[in-house]
């Protein structure tokens, strides 16, 4: 027998360390088993979220314009802007591109002209396109429910601002900055249908219909002459 207060021996404590050996193992392997879990979750849950943004942020309209059939020089520098909804709340939403070709506006005119044909864009003879008379080339267009507006001109050659300074033709030697102008400058105007007015029934100025004077002189009478009621 032993004696109260001595250690047992080693062959009797060894069980017991061996199974505290074997928990704090099963115990670290449970531990990363979950954090492989946890981030297999947030890459599974990541992934997907951020393209989902990308794709919110992203409007797939010039996503459609980037794909369309024109070489590089037709394309040679995008900017994009938007504006609106894309649900149409208070405002529909509205996307503009303007791009920089490096050859002159009419054979620039032709190749995105030929491009919106190959994408399925018809020409779209319609009043008011454009709203007012403008140089250069521009053509509207339709597309299930868009409508498109390609403008198509000389560059305004005006220098970037300097120090801040607003942008101002050259005063001097204008020949020779006219002579460094070259490309042209298109722009792009992408609207939802039910938003572009001139798919609405515009008013007409048919004289048949509206009359010669369409606003008339009143009489000095404005009830004319009453008819007496039977007594």
């Amino acid at each position: 027998m032993r004696a109260a207060g001595q250690d047992p021996p080693d062959d009797d404590a060894a069980p017991g360390a061996r199974s505290e050996a074997r928990r704090q193992t099963r115990e670290r392997r449970r531990l990363r088993a979950a954090v492989l879990v946890l981030v297999s979750v947030v890459l599974l849950g990541a992934v997907p979220l951020f393209f989902g943004i990308r794709t919110l942020s992203r409007d797939p309209v010039f996503d459609n314009l980037d794909q369309l059939n024109v070489p590089g020089w037709a394309a040679a520098k995008t900017v994009d802007d938007v504006s609106g909804s894309r649900w149409c709340l208070l405002d529909c939403r509205l996307r503009e591109r303007t791009v920089t070709s490096e050859k002159a506006p009419k054979e620039t005119a032709q190749v995105y002209e030929d491009a919106l044909r190959q994408d399925g864009w018809q020409p779209w003879k319609v009043s008011r396109c454009p709203e007012q008379q403008t140089k250069g080339s521009y053509t509207c267009w339709r597309r299930d429910e868009l409508t498109l507006d390609l403008w198509v001109r000389e560059p305004t050659c005006v220098p970037p601002p300097v120090d801040g300074e607003p942008a101002v033709p050259p005063a001097e030697d204008p020949p020779a900055a006219a002579t460094e102008c070259t490309g042209s400058l298109v722009s792009v105007k992408v609207r939802n249908a039910i938003d572009d007015e001139r798919t609405r029934p515009q008013p007409t100025t048919d004289p048949s219909l509206t009359g010669e004077d369409p606003f008339p002189t009143v009489s000095a009478d404005p009830l004319g002459e009453l008819t007496p009621s039977p007594s």
